[in-house]
């Protein structure tokens, strides 16, 4: 096929499915997040199906419910009549509680004006008590406090404030009792007991920083999603203490014996991965999710007390087909009968990388079939481009420099699209650090990798030292190493591929948002003989100056994993790209979000006076009304097509 009677395809087309996430199950009705007007908004439907009502003002956008991992974007309230729902402005992450009608309507902040300008996250909602549970961050010190509210009378008790999160983690039945954590890095949590009749919280589990002596090195913990135990005596735990792959532990609040390993059973996955976290349904009932190889698995699970506490996975609800290779976008569920057990419904969203988000339901009737129990709602399509034409990527792991396995996938162009000879090469890299490239579609990556294969770029996709999904050793080999073995697991992947006919390593840019950013800046400016041209996502590019312009909140964390820029002034200095731009080469082009609170614009900017003062060709791309993301769709329109654009014309010549 000649290059003018090759097909070209429009992102709208790529883009026509809608986002269909995060969805919560009330009674005979389905509420989700869903960007069918343009913007993420809040929608319903029936249960048995039917046309989706919006429920808050047209034009009106919330934010991607990745950049708020662990909390609540919204939540249902029907013994109020409400819906809490967190709203902040085009971006800048300053989340406000709010309360709409159960059919919809305008906002209206809970707290009034009291806590504007400053962060609101929703960590937990007890539906029949009306209690919930948020994260304060003032934006102004570095402290953060968690906060007890009652909603129905609007009571609120402060839990007491940490300059490490005092993040909430469990309460029992009555909220008495509450587990919070300090987090100190990623994985290193200390576990505190509050009690309603007492004014501190005490210590419950783990040796706190300004304890610690540096001869005695001490184990991470790796404490997520708690939940009390039926009988209110003690918790039942995610952590990393006995496998690096995460498991389960008990720990009793009645005695300092410390955690105990709680076994898990019935697990249908194999393949490298961890342990996501446990839900708490009712009774001995939990949800168990793992990431395998990227996928996404969740079971329905039953704690049993024998001797010992031990976990039984009895039923898949996602990992098998045709919900399997994928990954879950949300997911809840309701108790359908209380007075039978595994009589759960549950409803989830599910993605895969070249298969748009869609809403399922789940009964866990054991009584009856797989397929029976399955119930697919949604049918979103991309519209115009046939799935032959989307490619579905290839393993593409291979062993770094110093020996280490690094997982990875290579997106090639369908063959049916007839691209001859070997396909100039992205490289892609993934924010966070410690995060994951996964095949997800609802993800800004993925479309942008599938727009790029079809038109004939070939994209690596690395998960180097540092990235989630591998267990805790893999990923705390980035701290305090940021631009070290991890730049260097990149260049390595791109040696494997020299060895690839299908690939034209001589034809090679890299893309990559936030962290993915500051490793593009990174290797463009010292490895500057290898690319064509390069494009940077608001990415740090001094390190000193991206931690000194972060919120107070966020920088207590920052000088533990990153460095401090008073104390490791030089060493952020030899890692931050700015030390190196005088070396860059290939062309640029620079994307930011105007109201982005992570790496501010101001910082962005400098990048461009740098790269425009040595004569470089630099095109600067900036989003009056995004954040640390590029969200609604008139915006990732351009945002995509701007990318491909400028890699056509720099790798193609076209």
């Amino acid at each position: 096929m000649s290059k003018t009677e090759r097909k070209r395809f429009s992102i709208e087309s790529l883009l026509s499915a809608r986002r269909l996430v995060s969805p919560q199950l009330c009674g005979d009705r389905i509420y989700f997040l869903s960007d069918m007007s343009g913007v993420i908004s809040l929608y319903a439907m029936d249960k048995g199906g039917s046309i989706p009502e919006p429920l808050l003002p047209a034009g009106l956008a919330l934010q991607n419910p990745h950049l708020l991992e662990g909390t609540y974007l919204f939540h249902v309230l029907p013994q109020l009549q409400k819906i809490l729902v967190m709203i902040d402005h085009n971006g800048d992450e300053n989340y406000q509680p709010c309360f709409v009608p159960l059919d919809g309507g305008i906002p209206e902040p809970i707290f009034g004006d009291k806590h504007q300008g400053e962060q609101m996250l929703c960590m937990d909602v007890d539906v029949k008590q009306s209690v919930t549970y948020f994260r304060r961050d003032d934006r102004k010190t570095p402290d953060v406090e968690c906060l007890q509210v009652k909603l129905d009378k609007m009571a609120v008790k402060s839990l007491g404030k940490s300059i490490y999160g005092n993040n909430f983690m469990a309460a029992n039945k009555d909220h008495s009792h509450v587990i919070t954590a300090d987090s100190y890095t990623a994985f290193d949590d200390v576990l505190f007991h509050w009690r309603n009749d007492g004014n501190e919280r005490q210590l419950l589990f783990g040796t706190p920083i300004e304890k610690r002596v540096s001869s005695q090195p001490v184990k991470l913990t790796g404490f997520n999603t708690a939940s009390f135990t039926h009988d209110d005596s003690g918790i039942v735990i995610k952590t990393t203490l006995f496998s690096d792959a995460g498991g389960l532990a008990h720990l009793s609040l009645e005695n300092s014996s410390g955690p105990t390993e709680v076994p898990i059973s019935g697990l249908k996955h194999t393949g490298q991965g961890e342990l996501v976290g446990a839900r708490h349904i009712d009774g001995d009932e939990f949800l168990l999710e793992y990431n395998i190889d990227g996928c996404s698995w969740l079971y329905q699970a039953q704690l049993h007390k024998r001797r010992t506490l031990n976990m039984e996975a009895k039923n898949v609800i996602c990992g098998l087909p045709p919900v399997s290779n994928g990954v879950l976008q949300g997911y809840e569920f309701e108790l359908s009968d209380r007075k039978q057990k595994s009589r759960a419904e549950h409803v989830f969203s599910f993605t895969k990388a070249t298969t748009p988000s869609q809403l399922y339901l789940f009964n866990s009737d054991a009584s009856q079939k797989r397929e029976q129990q399955l119930k697919v709602l949604s049918n979103e399509r991309i519209l115009g481009i046939d799935q032959k034409h989307l490619s579905e990527g290839e393993d593409a792991s291979y062993t770094t420099f110093d020996g280490l396995r690094v997982s990875a996938r290579l997106y090639l162009p369908s063959r049916d699209l007839g691209f001859g000879g070997p396909r100039p090469l992205v490289l892609y890299v993934h924010g966070g650090p410690q995060s994951q490239e996964r095949p997800d579609f609802t993800w800004f990556s993925m479309p942008l990798i599938q727009y790029l294969t079809l038109n004939g770029f070939a994209v690596f996709v690395p998960n180097v030292r540092g990235s989630t999904g591998y267990g805790l050793k893999y990923m705390k080999m980035v701290d305090r190493d940021w631009g070290g073995k991890d730049r260097l697991d990149q260049i390595e992947g791109l040696k494997m591929l020299e060895g690839d006919p299908r690939v034209d390593s001589s034809r090679r840019a890299v893309i990559g948002r936030s962290y993915g950013g500051y490793m593009t800046l990174t290797l463009v400016s010292r490895h500057p003989d290898l690319w064509k041209a390069g494009c940077d996502m608001f990415g740090p590019y001094d390190l000193i100056g991206f931690m000194n312009s972060l919120p107070e909140t966020w920088k207590t964390q920052f000088y533990l994993v990153l460095g401090h820029p008073d104390r490791d002034n030089a060493f952020l200095l030899e890692r931050s790209p700015k030390t190196y731009f005088d070396d860059i080469s290939c062309p640029m082009l620079i994307i930011q979000g105007r109201n982005d609170p992570r790496v501010v614009k101001a910082e962005t900017d400098k990048v461009l006076e740098k790269l425009r003062a040595r004569k470089l060709e630099v095109e600067y791309l900036v989003f009056e009304d995004e954040g640390h993301d590029v969200l609604k769709f008139k915006n990732r329109v351009t945002c995509y097509t701007k990318i491909v654009d400028f890699f056509r014309r720099h790798l193609m010549g076209e």
